[in-house]
């Protein structure tokens, strides 16, 4: 399995970036800066605001105040569309239309975001997922696929976007441990090729090899950031020596 390089990976800054669902505050005050070209992994205990951090970056949900820039520009004053051809995003839960094929599913946003033709959308999509392994499932539906494979469906469909970064929420947890694995190492590929990335994950194993940075959240802060031998070795704030005492 061969990745593309991204076109061209860029830093992204939160900055001060409040969120409430109604009464309940979940992002107090967020501010994290991702450089362009490297990873970075988000941990911290349920509840603590990682993906919801994740989805005011694309703007699937709005932010209170606060702002975040994506090289230098502001996410907030773009057209959503545009943000989300620069911003790839994959879900916990995949988010593939059941009623269509793999191929479908990578080529409908081909043509809807980035104004492809019907034949240079196809040519994409396939090419994506022949990087991901699964040109040979183009034709099948996501339900004939396991879990592992949705998922790498899942990010052929954002690295087709030919996006300046891409979002993982959670990219594992729904998957059986021993599909985890194949699904880590893609992603481990994809940030040895420089994609910018940001990876909410409760897999501490691969924040420590992979990444380079780790953002410790909680209460909708970002507490501590850091090298991972940092982070993991030598943390400062309390909460995340407690959290970590739990995990590790």
């Amino acid at each position: 399995m061969t990745l593309t390089s991204p076109r061209s990976p860029s830093g992204l800054e939160i900055d001060d970036v409040h969120l409430s669902y109604g009464r309940t505050r979940v992002l107090r005050g967020a501010t994290l800066s991702v450089e362009s070209g490297r990873t970075t992994c988000v941990i911290g205990p349920s509840g603590s605001g990682k993906s919801t951090l994740l989805r005011a970056v694309n703007r699937l949900t709005e932010p209170d105040s606060g702002d975040i820039r994506l090289a230098g520009e502001s996410v907030l004053d773009l057209d959503p569309d545009r943000l989300r051809r620069r911003v790839g995003m994959v879900f916990q839960q995949f988010n593939l239309f059941g009623h269509r094929t793999v191929l479908d599913n990578l080529v409908l946003p081909l043509r809807s975001v980035r104004k492809l033709s019907a034949a240079a959308a196809q040519a994409v999509a396939l090419d994506r997922l022949a990087e991901v392994g699964l040109v040979h499932k183009a034709d099948h539906r996501p339900s004939a696929l396991s879990g592992g494979q949705q998922q790498r469906v899942a990010i052929a469909r954002a690295l087709a976007m030919d996006p300046e970064i891409i979002l993982f929420d959670e990219p594992t947890s729904a998957l059986d441990p021993e599909l985890v694995k194949g699904v880590l190492e893609l992603i481990a590929e994809l940030a040895g090729r420089g994609m910018t990335m940001v990876v909410v994950t409760h897999e501490m194993g691969f924040a420590r090899e992979v990444a380079d940075t780790v953002a410790f959240m909680d209460q909708g802060r970002v507490v501590e950031t850091g090298a991972p031998r940092q982070v993991f070795s030598s943390p400062e704030s309390p909460r995340l020596r407690g959290f970590l005492s739990q995990i590790l």
